[in-house]
């Protein structure tokens, strides 16, 4: 199968977040089960910045932006085996920044990703590759879809390629004033636009959902929240609609970049056969944070986002309590101010049991994963998560609460005693989430079973490999799809 992953960023060429991890290491799998899967991007400033040596291809077009005509080049290179095309006008995408500066959102990136999206089907003409599915990753890539139901529909050029359209969240959806849809080359005057109209203008991710032959999000659970209002807002009729071609699917990890018998940023390296080296890694992280070095003390991590989105607020709200409970906790991360504030001030109250880094240094985090014994992840809503995958591959057991990715990847131990290996609480409150915690210290004072969810934990297999065969599946029912119209 022929598959082209467009994305507005790949690491490790360009990355602001984990859509970037997801796009580069899904093609790498893909290629490792036989399919020729190629991922295109912009050609951004800090790619060059950066030093990646790209090949300036001879391959170009045009595409007329809000009546200027605008060139773009292809430009490529290899990511292990796998062939990156970058698009590149220096106007658009020769900036600092992905999408803005420190100033904000760029005022012109219905301009910019209006350009890209053109430019990726009009470059397919040009390349010696004609794929089965595009791929399509954020509101970036929207109009894809789109231009291939409406501009391009009579076209036999493209008449057999199939979208799949990849709804990572719901933050940024790509909303522009509706003065700018005749400059993308789209008919104001066209009916079948009418379907990209939200609050009085236009919306990228709209017609990606609206327009792709199938889409997805990041695990089942995200995929069951988005119906409801609560979650998805102004986009829930539209999914529930669409529910018969939406489906979940969970992203894996790195396994090679995530793995404590490798990792140089940890005091020693350990595995499931061999978990001293876990034991020496709650030491030193305890010396190195200024906690007292107490090895049956349960040591409970977080690394995140200090937001109220990931729960942050419920731990402040908690901490006296949590304190109480005579745990250590070290908490890494940066976000709101206020929250910031309040868990500073907390840990220079109480700096013999809690210590708090206000910074995002992935060695750090490294350290809390490899050094904890529980690691805590209140967020309301998580549509993969990646942490909670990560701490089970660093022998530290999850205390979840039960929403989108982490309810899909952490089974509650006290539910199904055979398969657990965390635990979970339902409902995003101080009280719901110490409660989880009391039944993960009660079970932390009986070694033999801890060292038993430790190691299950541990030895799950969250590798990209069995994700990669999900989106074959759904490439496929791409193929089989009658054309999606609005």
């Amino acid at each position: 199968m022929k598959i082209l992953i467009v994305s507005p960023e790949v690491s490790p060429y360009a990355k602001t977040t984990g859509l970037a991890d997801v796009a580069g290491m899904l093609a790498r799998s893909l290629r490792k089960l036989g399919h020729d899967a190629r991922l295109i991007m912009p050609c951004y400033k800090n790619v060059d910045d950066n030093g990646f040596s790209l090949r300036k291809g001879r391959k170009s077009i045009e595409v007329h932006i809000d009546g200027t005509p605008q060139k773009g080049l292809l430009r490529q290179t290899l990511l292990e085996g796998v062939p990156v095309y970058f698009i590149e006008n220096r106007d658009y995408f020769h900036r600092d920044g992905l999408y803005g500066n420190g100033k904000g959102e760029y005022a012109d990136n219905a301009q910019r990703f209006g350009f890209f999206c053109h430019a990726v089907l009009q470059l397919l003409r040009r390349m010696d590759f004609r794929p089965d599915v595009l791929h399509l990753h954020g509101w970036q890539t929207g109009l894809i879809p789109v231009l291939l139901r409406t501009n391009l529909k009579g076209d036999p050029f493209y008449a057999q390629m199939s979208t799949l359209f990849t709804l990572h969240d719901l933050d940024k959806t790509g909303q522009f004033p509706i003065a700018d849809l005749d400059g993308l080359g789209l008919d104001p005057a066209e009916p079948d636009y009418s379907g990209l109209a939200l609050n009085g203008g236009i919306c990228f991710l709209r017609g990606g959902l609206l327009f792709a032959d199938q889409i997805n999000t990041l695990s089942e659970t995200y995929r069951d929240e988005l119906h409801s209002t609560a979650f998805a807002g102004e986009f829930a009729p539209l999914l529930r609609r669409r529910s018969a071609s939406f489906h979940g699917v969970l992203n894996g990890i790195d396994t090679r970049c995530w793995d404590p018998s490798l990792d140089m940023h940890i005091n020693r390296p350990f595995n499931v056969e061999n978990l001293n080296g876990k034991k020496a890694n709650k030491r030193a992280l305890q010396k190195e944070t200024g906690l007292a070095l107490e090895p049956l003390v349960p040591l409970v991590g977080l690394v995140s986002p200090l937001t109220r989105e990931k729960g942050c607020d419920i731990l402040v709200a908690a901490a006296d309590r949590l304190l109480e409970r005579g745990m250590q906790v070290i908490v890494a991360g940066q976000g709101d101010e206020a929250l910031e504030e309040k868990l500073r001030v907390l840990g220079e109250r109480r700096p013999e049991r809690i210590r708090v880094f206000l910074t995002d240094e992935q060695g750090l985090a490294r350290r809390i994963f490899a050094g904890s014994d529980i690691f805590l992840m209140p967020s309301r809503h998580e549509p993969c998560g990646r942490e909670q995958i990560v701490a089970l591959r660093y022998g530290s057991v999850p205390v979840v609460h039960r929403t989108g990715g982490l309810n899909d990847t952490i089974i509650d131990i006290d539910e199904r005693p055979r398969q657990g290996n965390g635990f979970v609480f339902d409902q995003p409150t101080p009280e719901a989430m110490l409660a989880a915690l009391d039944r993960a210290l009660n079970a932390y004072e009986n070694r033999r079973q801890w060292l038993k969810l430790v190691k299950r934990g541990m030895t799950q297999d969250f590798s990209w490999t069995g994700a990669a065969e999900k989106y074959v599946e759904l490439y496929r029912k791409s193929m089989e799809s009658p054309r999606q119209q609005p």
